[in-house]
């Protein structure tokens, strides 16, 4: 039985398109995974597109050679720090000293424009676990270790143990 007053455990932080399933992978885990996979690959074939779109308009401006090149190296650029960056945080919570706000703006800016690199991380991610599964779990379950040693800690009454010591003299 337990105590009506005591502290219900630690609960899983929901993660983006998956809630809490992740936890015992119930509740259309599977199924959710494999959504996500598809539309993470559609959403990143269809920005592939409208960057496409958005080349071939710079080409029938007739910008130049300089250009045309500056404007891919920098979807290029963009897109692998927004996928190196979108990957590193499914595995590691970014450092709270490390950061600035001025930095994290500027970052982004750049993810924003390297949006087909998030996306591909979302894709490749989920073939593995759901995105960020990994870090929520092992966070999850030293919560609860660290809730557990609590609670055996504290199994028993309070007030017997405090009686225990004493010695009524007559």
């Amino acid at each position: 039985m337990s105590d009506a007053h005591e502290a219900p455990g630690p609960r899983p932080e929901p993660l983006r398109f998956f809630g809490t399933t992740w936890v015992d992978h119930d509740g259309g885990y599977a199924l959710r995974r494999a959504g996500v996979a598809a539309g993470s690959l559609v959403a990143a074939a269809a920005g592939a597109f409208l960057l496409r779109f958005g080349y071939e308009g710079l080409a029938i401006a007739q910008v130049g050679g300089l250009v045309n090149l500056m404007v891919v190296v920098a979807f290029a650029v963009c897109s692998a720090l927004g996928f190196r960056r979108t990957w590193d945080g499914f595995v590691r919570r970014p450092e709270a000293g490390a950061t600035d706000a001025a930095a994290e703006r500027s970052m982004h800016s750049i993810v924003m424009i390297g949006f087909v690199g998030v996306l591909l991380a979302y894709f490749f991610r989920s073939f593995v676990e759901a995105p960020g599964e990994r870090l929520h779990r092992a966070e999850y379950e030293q919560e609860s270790a660290r809730h557990e040693r609590r609670r055996s800690a504290r199994t028993g009454n309070p007030a017997a143990r405090a009686s225990k010591g004493r010695r009524k003299h007559p």
